[in-house]
Parts: C-alpha cells; structure tokens; sequence
C-alpha cells in the first residue's frame, strides 16, 4: 500500500510540475510563428547553423529552432499520438512489423539521408519509427569527423526530415517506452536541438509515463538527461528519476538492477541514501559474479560514491578470478581504482603479477597504458615494470615514439630500481631514442631528456640536440607548462652529476627562468620538533629553511660534529682542517605521502633525484614523514628525531645494554 501510495505522490508531483514547462507557456511558443516556420528547408538549415557552431553537439540551444506538427501544441500531439496507439495484442500488425519491407531495407542505408529517403518510399509505423532513428545514428557513430558533419548537415536540409520527425511526434504516445527512450537517445546524438519541439514532447511522454519505466528504461533516460543542459523540464525529470529510484530501492532482488540505481542517482546523492546504498549492496554480496564485481568498480568510480567495505569484497572477488580478464575490463578497473583514490596493495598487487606473468598475450601499448595508469595511482608495480624492462631490452624497437616517452616517464617518476638490469635497460631506451631523434619535436626531447636526467643517465646524442641552438629558439618561443623547471632540473644534473660527455653542454640562462623556490615554506611542526631534539646539543647547530644550488628547498640543516672527532678537533683546526671536513651537515626533510610510491618507502623520482644531488654535494639526507610524526607528542618526535639525527648515540647507548646482558 505504502509503496501505491509513493507512486502516487511521485506522479502528483510531476504534473504539479509539468505545469511550468517552456513547452506549455505561449510565450515561448510564440518565438516563432506558425507562417514563420513554413518553409522546412530555412527552419532546418537554421538549426544547422545553429548546431554546427556547437560542433553538432547534443547540448545545442537553439531557441527560436522547433519542428512543428501542422499547428498540433505538445499536448495535442500527444491526445493524437494516444488515439494513434499500438496494441500488442494485435496479432496482424506484428506479423505486418516481421515483414516489414521498410527494416528490411534499413540496414543497406548507409548515412542518415539514406533513411529519410526510405522512409519517405515507405512510411514508418510506431515501432519502426525507433528503429528509423537509430539507424540513423549508428551510421554516424563510424564516420570520421568531417564525413560526420557533411552527413548531418546533409541530414538537416533533407526535405523530409521535417515531416518524419512530425510523424515522431504524433506516434510517441503509442510507443513502447524502449522505443520511446531509444528514440530520444537517437536523435540527441544526432544534434536535434534540445528546445526543438519534437525533444520537447518526447521529455513530456517520457515525464507522463516515468512509474512504468524499468530499471534499463531510466538508465537509457538518464543517460539523455546527462546530455541535456539544465532545464526546468530537464531538471523536474531528473527530480522524478530520483524519487523512482528511491522508491524502488527497497524492492531491488538482483545486483545490476542495484548498480543501474546507482548510476541513475548520479553524484548527488545525500549522504543518508548512499549509507542506504552501501546497506543495500553489502546485503547483496553473495549473488556478486566477477562481472557484477568488475562493474562495481566503474559504477562507483562515475558517481563518486565510495564505500571501502564493498570495494573490499569486489577486490577480493575479481583477485580470485582473473585469467581470461580481456584488456578493457582491466583498463577500467585500474582507472577506477584511480578516480577513486583506491590503492589496495593486494588488488594492484595481483594485476601486476598477472600481467606480468602472462607479459607475452599483451601488446606493448596495452602494457604502456596499464604502467600509465599505475603512476597516476603512486603504485609501483614491481613485477609489471620488472617483466616490461626484460621484454623492452630483449627487443628495444618495438617500441613507438609515444611508448617510449611514456616509458621514460613512468620509470623516472616511480623510480623502480632495476639492479643489475638498470643500465642495460637504459642504454636500450638510449638506443631508441636516438633512432627517434630527426623526427622529434622540441617538447618531446626536453621531456625525454628531462626523464633521462631523473634517471641519473646522460646520452649524449639528445643531450647535444636539445641544448643546440636551434631546438633552443623552438622552446623559448613556446611556453608550456613545466618547461623552466624541466630546463632547470637538467641543467642541476648536469652541474652536480658531472656526467662524462664529449663535450661539456650547459643550459643557457635565459630558459631556466627563476631559480628560487616558488612560496618557500616549511613544516612549523616539523621545526619545533627538530629545535626539541637539539636542544641540549651544545656542539650541534640547526639552520632552518635553507635552499640548496637555489632550488632544493630543506626543512633544516644540522650541522654536528663527526663522530669520534670531537676530542680531535682543536688539534685538526691547528692542521688547517676546514669545518666542513670535522663536521656533518644532515638535511631534514619533511616529506608528503605523495613523495613515496604507496604503501612503501621507495622516494618517487624528484624526491630520489633531491636526494642524490644533497648527496653528492655533502649533506646527509634524512626524510620525516608524516606517519613518523602522525599522533605522537612533542617528547616522543623529539625523540625520534634524536635517534635519527645521532644514530651513533643511540648505538653507544645500547652496548653497555648489551655488553651486560652477555655477562
């Protein structure tokens, strides 16, 4: 009774609202004049001009532009379309809509104009109608773009687009309602405006007959409404959609009916329902298949709905069964797994050790595309990048231009640590590169360059061609985003890696653009800490926020002395000594989760390459991280940080511990 009385309410509330719609106020209709609208073919190529400088886009708005039904208002369309309506029960007109010699003709029509010409010869019934303008969107669904807009255009002067889409409007009321949802899907994707008369009646019948929608049926409409700029007739269908959706909620007994309510709720979605939600689907969890699973996933990435429990058990269900996953069904899931933040170790884990162990079936742009999506997630994967490099060194020129790039790109941010294949792997992408040189563009060499750089590797070939004069006017006419920081990070390799090349190369200062650190600032937190651990240490000295060769910025530099030097000193002094060779300089270095590959301590690349650099020039880096000082007071970090800072204090601590347990 109580879910009657729902539906009851739900279609009460559309009419109320119906009563608003542009489409039902005189004013709007009198935008254009009956006597203005007479000849079809300027009506139409108004709504051409009209489309094609929205680039013949589904969200046009063309205001003064609607298909006329000889004088019919939308209302009367519809009284006449119901009077006109198609009844199942009658056995003839079936067995006329099987023969029908219009459908089957209609699959030889190759554009749009073809199936206007047909069904000018042989006019459409109710159901052909629909299967009229799907037609004539599939056949532009494989063109190129320009054939695309030359047939639509073609399609909007067509003398009989204008009465086809009049007979639309008549027959609505007697489709069924796929007929009628695929029928407005159709002509959305074909540029109908969506303030032309005959979208207008098609969201009015669509609003009339919303309670006896199906789940399938409000996903084809909602998945129009998304098309659709906001509207009050839009807008009140979408409301209606909504109020469906919660009430049919309850009553819900299979999983994908469950995840189409999902996606039809959309991203606003009250923070009450989708607790409805999540209750819903973890009560559901024993009729998941692996597909449901896999669909769980882009559901939730696509309506920004989160629940780490359910995305738990779908990562527990797809693990166990992923032989036989095709490439798509996995790119999807990791570029959920991206758009929702979601980094499970043994879930990303799993599809590299899959991927890699199956390296062979996967195409080397397959491959390059899940690597892409695993730097977009910070996630190392270990075996994937692993079986990639054995498979790059075994056979380097399989690899294309923009492979390439986006290998150089993922194996300098991730900074996976190849061992004793590192530098056979390098000297194999060096190879390639230099085979690609003639026909790269400035952009991708400094790209290329810079990822070689993080890398710690330094050809000389596209070292030399980068840094010649040419290629140096082509990038100082451009001005894309990163290209002084990518100039200035080469050109601080080559100053501290020293790199042995043919002939010393430089970086002229007129692209490196300001060198200082832009809005230099660091962790007060991170500070007091350091300022607590040192606060007793007479002989230690802390300098906070110094920048390093003017681009390195450090949280502190604590200079000691070395150890077992102090006694020795005065006596060193009296050599000529320098300080920096009695002392040690350690640089403290706040560190964000975003520094690290997920889940590991491994340093992404410009941290790694931060890191080598304050080597090489003397300074002892240690890292402080977030989860170092994450809930602990200000004694306990002090502490910490002590040990790190004296790591030599807290060992002559320990062996009098030690040396007195052994006795």
């Amino acid at each position: 009774m109580s879910l009657w009385m729902t539906e009851e309410a739900v279609r009460w509330g559309m009419r109320v609202c119906s009563r608003s719609f542009p489409w039902q106020q005189r004013g709007f209709l009198g935008t254009t004049s009956v006597q203005d609208s007479s000849s079809p073919r300027r009506r139409l190529c108004h709504i051409w001009a009209s489309t094609q400088s929205q680039n013949i886009s589904s969200k046009s708005v063309v205001s003064p532009a609607r298909f006329y039904s000889n004088g019919f208002s939308s209302s009367d369309e519809l009284e006449e379309s119901k009077r006109l309506s198609y009844s199942p029960a009658n056995s003839d007109r079936v067995a006329a809509w099987k023969a029908s010699p219009l459908l089957s003709q209609l699959p030889s029509c190759g554009s749009p104009s073809d199936v206007l010409d047909l069904a000018t010869q042989l006019p459409p019934t109710f159901r052909e109608v629909s299967n009229c303008l799907d037609r004539m969107w599939t056949t532009t669904k494989k063109m190129t773009e320009e054939q695309r807009r030359h047939e639509l255009r073609l399609m909007f002067e067509h003398p009989a687009l204008d009465a086809f889409l009049q007979k639309a409007m008549k027959l609505v009321g007697g489709m069924r309602i796929s007929d009628m949802t695929y029928s407005l899907l159709s002509m959305i994707g074909l540029g109908v405006p969506e303030k032309s008369r005959v979208i207008q009646t098609f969201l009015r019948a669509c609003q009339e007959r919303l309670n006896d929608f199906d789940e399938k049926n409000l996903s084809i409409l909602a998945t129009c409404l998304d098309q659709l700029e906001d509207s009050p007739s839009v807008n009140t269908l979408k409301e209606g959609v909504k109020l469906i959706v919660k009430t049919r909620l309850p009553t819900i007994k299979n999983v994908f009916s469950l995840q189409t309510m999902i996606c039809l709720l959309g991203k606003d979605v009250p923070p009450d329902l989708k607790r409805a939600l999540e209750r819903k689907a973890l009560s559901m969890t024993e009729q998941f298949s692996v597909t449901n699973a896999q669909h769980m996933f882009s559901t939730m990435a696509s309506t920004g709905f989160y629940s780490k429990p359910l995305l738990s058990f779908c990562s527990t269900k797809i693990l166990e069964n992923l032989n036989g996953v095709p490439f798509n069904t996995m790119f999807r899931l990791l570029q959920s797994c991206k758009e929702l933040l979601y980094r499970d170790a043994d879930l990303l884990n799993g599809i590299s050790d899959h991927v890699a162990s199956t390296i062979d079936v996967w195409t080397n742009k397959q491959l390059v595309l899940f690597l892409f999506l695993y730097d977009h997630l910070n996630f190392c994967p270990t075996a994937l990048m692993e079986a990639f490099s054995e498979k790059v060194i075994a056979n380097p020129e399989a690899l294309t231009l923009k492979n390439l790039l986006c290998v150089l790109k993922v194996y300098s941010s991730l900074n996976y640590d190849l061992q004793h294949r590192r530098q056979q792997f390098l000297d194999s992408l060096s190879q390639v590169l230099d085979s690609y040189l003639p026909k790269m563009s400035g952009f991708e060499l400094l790209k290329a360059v810079y990822c070689l750089c993080l890398l710690g590797h330094f050809p000389s070939a596209p070292l030399e061609q980068l840094l010649q004069s040419g290629a140096l006017e082509q990038l100082a006419a451009s001005n894309f985003r990163g290209r002084d920081r990518m100039f200035q990070t080469v050109d601080l390799c080559l100053r501290i890696d020293r790199p042995q090349l043919p002939r010393p190369l430089s970086v002229p200062a007129s692209l490196l653009g300001d060198l200082s650190p832009g809005n230099p600032s660091v962790s007060s937190r991170v500070l007091q800490f350091l300022q607590g651990a040192l606060h007793d240490q007479a002989r230690a000295t802390l300098q906070e926020m110094v920048v390093v060769e003017r681009f390195y910025l450090v949280d502190g530099v604590i200079t000691k002395p070395l150890t077992n030097r102090s006694s020795e000193t005065e006596a060193s002094a009296g050599d000529g000594c320098s300080p920096a060779e009695s002392s040690q300089r350690i640089a403290a270095i706040y560190v964000p989760p975003s520094g690290f590959c997920s889940g590991t301590s491994t340093p992404r690349g410009h941290l790694a390459t931060k890191i080598r650099h304050l080597k090489i020039l003397g300074y002892t880096p240690v890292l402080i991280t977030e989860q170092d000082l994450k809930s602990v007071s200000e004694e306990s970090a002090a502490d910490f940080l002590w040990e790190r800072i004296f790591p030599e204090r807290r060992a002559s601590d320990l062996k009098p511990e030690v040396e007195q347990l052994g006795s």
